[in-house]
């Protein structure tokens, strides 16, 4: 008679590997950590471990050469229980559908810890961008936006950016719905420019998040931001904006890594001169007022803080135990893996997950979205505002779940989120 399968094992859908999941089994072990919290609503868990609908598309485009170039697309909508779907757009070489799947689900955690009304979505394109040119790369994101546009919409699933799109992206997409549609749909995507309907604060908001609810754990364990000393993995919109705001807070940068190199200097770096130097020449390295590390020895800085602000998987059972930060915040989606997070919690390093962390992107997506429907703009400040306070709200929630049940940060914004979550799909119950 065969073994009964273990609750991951026994979800796992047939069009991926068994014995290579990628991100989606990172995500399926984070699910199975929850379950013995859920209390009754653990009947609803197989909802959170299977996406909704998942969509592969073929995006052929004509280059500037005449020749036809075909790149594989996707848009995965893990639960809209609560609302409709939500996630960014990445273009990148190494996108693939188990990642996509996995990011859809943590835009389905995030979206529920901070409590906006929004389900998990997440869409990509196996293509890197740097290899196109701008009309290649419109085209492109045209071709993408129409093959999905049966799925998406501003009441059936919003995009955003993600890793290599911006805002002319989605300019791109906005108007490419729009013209399919016959109407100007500006809440159709989010991070849009603001003379299209963008919303003021958007491209600083995932930055501003982490800075947030950084200072909140930091006041939690008695840890001095003014004194802290930070590095930062990735510095984009992510990465350099909260190396900004901690720096403003008085906090020394003493090392910064990119896809360029990793710089570092113990007295503290000049962050307005390296967001210069990022901005003109597109990567840290190369900045005179630092020194240049090994890559391997950015794992190694005496930091009280560290950022991880780049890409999914920096921090696992390898690096792990060489990390002296005090505290971890994951302005990326899944920078950590599950082995890395055991090995991190039993060093007493408290990680600040990246489904409550990196939640004030999608926040001021809610805020943009709210402003489309009504017309009605908001100041920055007024967005400021209303973005720290939601975040401090949901992290004391997650904060006072992670005490109550003795559990890391992570397990307690999975409690959180899937409760929320199996509740409306509870309450909605299933059709027909």
């Amino acid at each position: 008679m065969s073994q009964p399968s273990s609750p991951a094992t026994a979800s796992i859908p047939s069009y991926l590997q068994a014995d290579n999941l990628g991100p989606w089994g990172i995500y399926l072990q984070q699910v199975d950590r929850v379950v013995p919290y859920l209390g009754p609503l653990a009947r609803w868990a197989e909802t959170l471990r299977r996406p909704k609908r998942a969509l592969i598309v073929d995006v052929p485009i004509q280059l500037d050469n005449g020749t036809v170039a075909h790149f594989e697309g996707y848009r995965v909508q893990h639960n809209t229980s609560r609302g409709p779907g939500k996630g960014g757009v990445r273009f990148h070489q190494d996108v693939t559908l188990s990642e996509v799947m996995a990011l859809s689900a943590w835009m389905s955690i995030k979206n529920a810890a901070v409590n906006v009304p929004f389900g998990g979505a997440k869409g990509g394109i196996r293509v890197n961008p740097k290899t196109l040119s701008l009309g290649e790369l419109e085209r492109m994101t045209r071709r993408y936006t129409s093959e999905i546009g049966i799925i998406i919409g501003p009441t059936k699933d919003i995009p955003a950016p993600d890793v290599n799109t911006n805002e002319q992206i989605m300019a791109w997409m906005m108007d490419t719905y729009s013209m399919n549609e016959g109407a100007t749909a500006t809440g159709v995507v989010t991070g849009k420019p603001v003379d299209l309907g963008g919303s003021l604060g958007r491209r600083d908001a995932t930055g501003r998040g982490v800075f947030t609810v950084g200072s909140e754990a930091a006041r939690h364990i008695g840890l001095d931001i003014a004194t802290a000393r930070v590095a930062v993995q990735g510095f984009g919109n992510v990465g350099g904006v909260a190396a900004r705001l901690f720096a403003q807070a008085g906090a020394r940068v003493v090392a910064v890594q990119d896809h360029g190199g990793t710089i570092y200097r113990e007295a503290g770096l000049d962050v307005p001169s390296l967001l210069a130097h990022v901005a003109a020449v597109g990567t840290v390295a190369g900045f005179t007022q630092a020194e240049a590390l090994p890559n391997d020895q950015f794992w190694d800085v005496d930091c009280d803080i560290l950022i991880p602000a780049a890409l999914e998987q920096q921090i696992t059972e390898l690096n792990a135990g060489r990390i002296k930060a005090r505290m971890i915040i994951e302005g990326a989606n899944g920078p950590t893996t599950p082995a890395a997070d055991d090995i991190l919690h039993d060093r007493n390093v408290l990680v600040l997950p990246d489904v409550i962390a990196n939640a004030g992107g999608v926040t001021v997506s809610y805020f943009e979205w709210v402003q489309d429907f009504s017309s009605f703009f908001w100041s920055e400040d007024e967005i400021n505002a209303r973005l720290v306070r939601i975040m401090k709200e949901a992290f004391a929630g997650v904060w006072e779940v992670a005490q109550d049940h003795k559990v890391s940060l992570r397990t307690a914004t999975f409690i959180v989120a899937c409760k929320r979550i199996l509740h409306a799909r509870e309450l909605r119950g299933l059709y027909p």
